[in-house]
């Protein structure tokens, strides 16, 4: 588990036990939830449409099997229907801004039934965008609840009867893998939910939407050309594991993700030009584009002109060699002070 999340969790439990502590550990919470959603934007924004409905651990026992619309929807369906089917009683978020209709659902149920390619045939009909603006939807308005609990309000427990209207709103399947969720949730008080699935089964899904994201990047990489078009060697960024890099569909690079399509300055010029990457380009040793911008990227532009002047297979094999000796920090360090020096370093390495 995610060490500041894992950390984060167990101080909002210690937290909420405590009435003098209350209103600190629900702060808490909310923050943990905050950085949580955060995580999930990241993968919204970061990837293809495809990415959504892949499942490249089909099969696997763990969270990390289903797909990453699933864990979206999932996630969120069962806390809609926890905080107001069950602890309030009023509408769910879902019926009330309409999302199943926008969202392209066929579904109303946390989609516990559903298994193998169902999940992904599901998946494929979901609206992403969409299906995000609910998740933020349901999170605002579970906040909101959280907000206003009081420590009495924690020990509630739940009767028959709201059991019932749980089963009532056949927002759970019947089905074996599904039915067994309303007496787990009716089991536990307002605690225990705020426990689990209000912070822990975000934790737990969400880390398995970063192990399924990163896997589709690494995938994505086999085969593609390992230099980015700015001349970053993206085998030897801190980001290889989790970014299929500017010349795959599955670019999550750091600069590249602030931009509209995830298509950097550098690249949006390369495509204008024609070129392969900036390395083919006149401009670049004085240019201020994208990357460039930076007065500290002196690092990249080095690779860059060494790209030039040796080609992408003696940056590769350079870059091997340093790797050996510095970390991505440090290499960036002692490249990137200065542009001559950074040139000359990756020259002296490639004859060591």
């Amino acid at each position: 588990m995610n060490k500041d999340w894992s950390d984060k969790n167990k101080k909002m439990q210690a937290l909420i036990g405590k009435e003098l502590t209350l209103a600190e550990g629900i702060d808490l919470l909310i923050d943990l939830r905050n950085d949580l959603l955060t995580q999930i934007s990241y993968i919204v924004n970061g990837y293809p449409e495809e990415a959504f409905y892949q499942m490249p651990f089909a099969g696997a026992d763990g969270y990390h099997s289903k797909t990453l619309a699933y864990s979206m929807w999932h996630i969120f369906r069962i806390e809609d229907i926890v905080a107001h089917t069950l602890i309030k009683g009023d509408e769910q978020v879902l019926f009330t801004g309409e999302w199943q209709k926008k969202t392209g659902s066929p579904l109303i149920t946390t989609g516990n039934e559903l298994a193998g390619d169902e999940i992904a045939e599901f998946s494929k009909k979901l609206d992403v965008k969409a299906l995000f603006d609910y998740c933020k939807a349901v999170m605002d308005s579970t906040n909101e609840l959280l907000r206003g609990l009081s420590y009495k309000d924690l020990k509630r427990r739940f009767s028959d009867e709201d059991k019932n209207r749980v089963l009532d709103s056949k927002c759970v399947s019947a089905d074996e893998n599904a039915a067994w969720l309303i007496d787990y949730w009716c089991e536990k008080d307002v605690r225990g939910l705020i426990k689990m699935p209000f912070s822990r089964h975000w934790i737990m899904h969400i880390e398995a939407m970063c192990r399924i994201s990163n896997k589709l990047c690494q995938n994505a990489r086999k085969g593609a050309d390992p230099i980015a078009r700015c001349g970053l060697s993206c085998n030897h960024c801190f980001l290889k594991d989790w970014c299929g890099g500017c010349r795959t569909a599955y670019n999550t690079c750091s600069d590249a993700c602030r931009y509209p399509g995830r298509i950097c300055p550098n690249t949006a010029c390369c495509m204008d030009k024609a070129i392969d990457g900036c390395y083919e380009c006149d401009e670049l040793k004085d240019c201020r584009k994208g990357f460039y911008e930076y007065d500290d990227v002196n690092a990249i532009k080095a690779m860059a002109l060494f790209t030039r002047k040796f080609g992408k297979k003696e940056l590769l094999k350079t870059m091997d060699k340093l790797r050996k000796m510095y970390d991505f920090e440090k290499i960036q360090e002692i490249l990137g002070n200065d542009l001559e020096e950074g040139f000359r370093i990756l020259e002296k390495t490639r004859h060591d």
